[in-house]
């Protein structure tokens, strides 16, 4: 190699390391917070998560040229019928209100929906989620003067609904005004042939020896709200009776059967019937329908029946 070639590899080589080092030493020293915020961009842009937006619905209650609004709205927490508290004053203003536009309106009632989520757990004595938001929100309007027996509930499941970081649902409940037509009894008629049907066909839970709690299947839950419709509507009664079998000292069974007939009215105060129209009696062993000699007889008698008279 020529004394020429090793002089400009030399250059060659000086330019290539001089070029680097800039490069290197421009990054971590001169611009190194540029660097710095270029890498927690990139960071950020990546770990960004999707977040859904929380539904906010607010109380509005319309009809025709008449309507009531408030910003606010009952809030329940995820898996729970329970109103938040507190009720804001605004709302309290637009329930006070909606009972004087009922009160100069006869004619008028009002449908309440409540609404859940497929991934919400029931923990209500109804068949789901929103029908029990529905009646606690029938609750507080009853304790605030309107008549219950011009309040309809029901409820619908909405998955859209999307609570927040505490997981509360703001205002998963809606509401219609209608007018009932003069001389229409269909819906009457038909409530009581449901409250005939339930004093014919009572709702019956069954407990195991020394027991006294329960678990409802989807048609206990139909007849509990029934049950609810029958009392808000007609103003009947509900009669809770505990019954035992023969096991035991029969004194005892007195006492076993009114804590199990005390449960059930307990839980029917929990889940929105008032206790003033609930009676709890025990008949211990006193009732038995199967016979007591066979293990599948004493199942039978194990047993708490719920009516309305």
């Amino acid at each position: 190699m020529s004394k020429k070639t090793s002089y400009l590899l030399g250059i060659l080589l000086t330019i290539i390391i001089g070029t680097l080092l800039y490069w290197w030493l421009c990054c971590s020293c001169c611009n190194k917070e540029s660097c710095k915020n270029k890498k927690v961009t990139e960071s950020t842009i990546v770990a960004k998560p999707n977040v859904s937006k929380t539904t906010l619905n607010s109380f509005s209650i319309k009809d025709g040229n008449y309507a009531i609004n408030s910003n606010d709205n009952f809030n329940f927490k995820d898996s729970n019928f329970k109103i938040l508290e507190p009720v804001s004053e605004d709302l309290k203003n637009s329930v006070v209100q909606l009972k004087t536009y009922f009160n100069e309106n006869p004619s008028k009632r009002v449908s309440i929906t409540g609404y859940y989520t497929n991934g919400e757990t029931n923990n209500s004595a109804y068949p789901n989620l929103g029908l029990a938001r529905a009646n606690a929100v029938k609750n507080y309007f009853v304790s605030q003067g309107i008549s219950s027996k011009i309040i309809d509930t029901q409820g619908e499941l909405k998955d859209s609904m999307v609570a927040d970081e505490n997981k509360v649902f703001f205002g998963p409940v809606d509401y219609k005004i209608s007018a009932k037509e003069e001389g229409d009894t269909s819906a009457e008629d038909a409530l009581k042939a449901d409250c005939a049907s339930l004093k014919a066909n009572p709702l019956v839970l069954y407990f195991n020896t020394g027991e006294a709690q329960i678990n409802l299947t989807l048609e206990q839950r139909k007849k509990i709200a029934a049950i609810s419709r029958c009392v808000d509507k007609l103003g009947v009664k509900v009669q809770v009776v505990g019954h035992t079998d023969n096991t035991g000292v029969a004194a005892k069974n007195i006492t076993l059967g009114q804590n199990r007939a005390n449960f059930a009215k307990d839980y029917l105060i929990q889940n929105g019937i008032l206790s003033t129209n609930i009676e709890a009696l025990s008949q211990g062993p006193n009732e038995p329908i199967a016979d007591n000699a066979t293990e599948e007889g004493r199942a039978k008698n194990r047993r708490t029946v719920v009516t309305i008279n």
